[in-house]
């Protein structure tokens, strides 16, 4: 199903890149029906966040808290702005790695700034309609960083799920692992009974009543017992001291050309992933509803809702996939159930925030480890490795860069090494060919004539280029070509199949002409496209360097008898 709002056959204007869904929902007619069904869904995802707000926080080395104003005001600025009708925003496992290495280096300040700055540097990529390139990371970088994205936040779970105690956890897996190992003898049966039971409740009722806030269920059975029972096991309440049960008054982070020349690295990460983690959802989104989003309107949207999160001291915001997923299985219908799903959490602060100091880390530790198992798309990874040793060396080297060195660096290598084995593929797809290889083919009516034109003139040789003629296909397209001399009175190239050319393919042509001329070869370039046309007279292909003909038969006419006429050369 389309939306009802037609797609403007000129250039998309202002209004219609950035217009929010929210007001096209609102003009198509919003009765008391889709504000039910958005109520709905909205108390739906926000029994689903609750749990996973706050647990996605203490995993990040933030507070509970935070977590919360972060799908509160986040969640609420995405919906209202967003270019997505049923885009769910709040706190995202993806960003666990930057936003913990983020407070080991900066602080609880230095996040909340460089949360303040990713927020303007993402309106900004909005504004400057750059959403539709964001789009083009490869399939494999994104399985490949997710899935190792999971496997750390697993590793960073380990400790609440046994209940070790450490003074001080490393940050790196390949130190962290030997320090807990160091501390086995540290485990707490209670601990590993409540995150084991927790992972088994989930699981059990994912199984046998899968429309049940599974999550939530467990957290407030294991809360339950470790208040009734008097479990000696750590909680919200011991570690944080609860949770504040209003919203903090708004202010600015410091900014400070100091302190943020510090956080700019990692602002820059959040942007980046924040990006691709948000336009991703809103993929997923389309897929599941047949709606189209506007990419470019839901970055300014997912900037605005981090400069809000900022303000409140929340931190990084993006397009939850399973959330906005849970918000269209349950039957939203517009972007205000993602606002009824901020408000029914900021309820939740007002009136139930007491109850959250008996929620044990051993029980958010195993809704954690449910997420990190999610996370890895098993399916989409079996296929890759299935597909070819190029996909399988994009996905292990974004997996492994993602687990032993950086997101952004294994963003970037992934993306790189991507391009360059569709750079490698495509120039396999572009070849030449002598006439001998494709007059029998093309033109089997005039075969006969067209051998004895040929037949009539040895001196001319005719190639015929097929596919793009880009920079990755020049080297063997160009040794092809340059196989000329002065036995021949001139040189035919064919360009009918060749629907794109740049720069440096233009450039190759006219050094091919340049040769030609040294050899008193006349050059013949035939069948190229207006755009391609252009580009040729743009790198000075013109007479007399050159001459063009609108076919290989013209040229070969003309060769044989009479000169180029005036205004061919374009």
């Amino acid at each position: 199903m389309a939306d009802a709002t037609p797609r403007p056959a000129h250039a998309p204007s202002f209004a219609d890149l950035y217009t929010p869904k929210l007001v096209t929902v609102l003009r198509e007619g919003y009765g008391l029906r889709a504000l039910k069904s958005d109520a709905i869904a909205g108390l739906t995802v926000a029994i689903v966040a609750l749990p996973l707000s706050m647990a996605i926080a203490i995993a990040s080395g933030a507070t509970p808290a935070q977590g919360l104003y972060t799908a509160i005001v986040g969640g609420f600025l995405v919906s209202l702005l967003g270019g997505s009708r049923v885009q769910i925003g709040g706190p995202a496992g993806a960003f666990i790695v930057l936003v913990a290495a983020t407070v080991a280096q900066h602080g609880i300040e230095g996040l909340i700034l460089a949360t303040f700055l990713s927020g303007v540097m993402m309106a900004l990529a909005g504004l400057l309609r750059l959403g539709t390139f964001i789009k083009f990371i490869p399939f494999p970088v994104t399985v490949g960083f997710t899935a190792g994205i999971a496997v750390i936040i697993f590793a960073s779970q380990i400790r609440e799920l046994l209940g070790l105690r450490l003074t001080d956890e490393p940050g790196e897996l390949l130190a962290k692992l030997p320090a807990l190992w160091a501390a086995r003898d540290t485990i707490t049966p209670a601990a590993v009974a409540l995150s084991l039971g927790t992972i088994a409740v989930i699981l059990g009722l994912r199984r046998l009543r899968p429309h049940w806030p599974g999550m939530l269920i467990a957290v407030g059975v294991a809360a339950a017992l470790t208040a009734l029972i008097g479990l000696s096991v750590e909680t919200i309440g011991t570690k944080f001291g609860g949770i504040p049960s209003s919203l903090p008054a708004p202010r600015l982070p410091d900014l400070s050309p100091t302190r943020i020349m510090a956080v700019l690295p990692a602002a820059l990460s959040f942007t980046l992933l924040g990006s691709i983690e948000s336009l991703l959802s809103a993929v997923v989104a389309d897929g599941m509803t047949g709606r189209r989003h506007r990419s470019n309107c839901e970055l300014v949207a997912q900037g605005v809702a981090n400069v809000g999160s900022a303000l409140f001291t929340g931190f990084c915001v993006t397009g939850t996939i399973a959330r906005t997923a849970t918000n269209v299985r349950a039957g939203a219908h517009g972007p205000v159930a993602g606002m009824l799903h901020a408000v029914f959490l900021l309820l939740f602060m007002l009136i139930a925030a007491p109850l959250a100091a008996y929620i044990p880390l051993a029980a958010l530790a195993g809704v954690l480890a449910i997420v990190a198992w999610n996370m890895i798309e098993k399916p989409a990874i079996a296929i890759l490795l299935r597909s070819g040793r190029g996909e399988a060396a994009v996905l292990a080297a974004t997996f492994f860069l993602t687990i032993f060195r950086d997101l952004t660096e294994a963003i970037v290598v992934g993306f790189a090494l991507g391009s360059v084995l569709f750079i490698h593929r495509m120039s396999r797809t572009t070849e030449v060919a002598s006439h001998t290889a494709f007059v029998s083919r093309d033109r089997p009516d005039a075969e006969t004539a067209y051998d004895e034109r040929v037949a009539a003139s040895p001196d001319v040789v005719i190639y015929r280029i097929t596919g793009a003629l880009f920079f990755g296909a020049t080297a063997s397209i160009g040794s092809v070509l340059d196989r000329i001399n002065d036995e021949y009175k001139a040189l035919i190239v064919d360009f009918s199949n060749v629907p794109f050319l740049d720069s440096t393919g233009a450039n190759m042509i006219e050094g091919l002409a340049h040769k030609a001329r040294k050899c008193d070869v006349d050059l013949w370039l035939t069948g190229a496209s207006r755009d391609i046309r252009r580009a040729f007279i743009t790198h000075g292909l013109k007479r007399p360097l050159v001459h063009y003909a609108a076919s290989v038969d013209d040229a070969l006419v003309k060769v044989r008898g009479a000169d180029p006429t005036p205004g061919e050369a374009g």
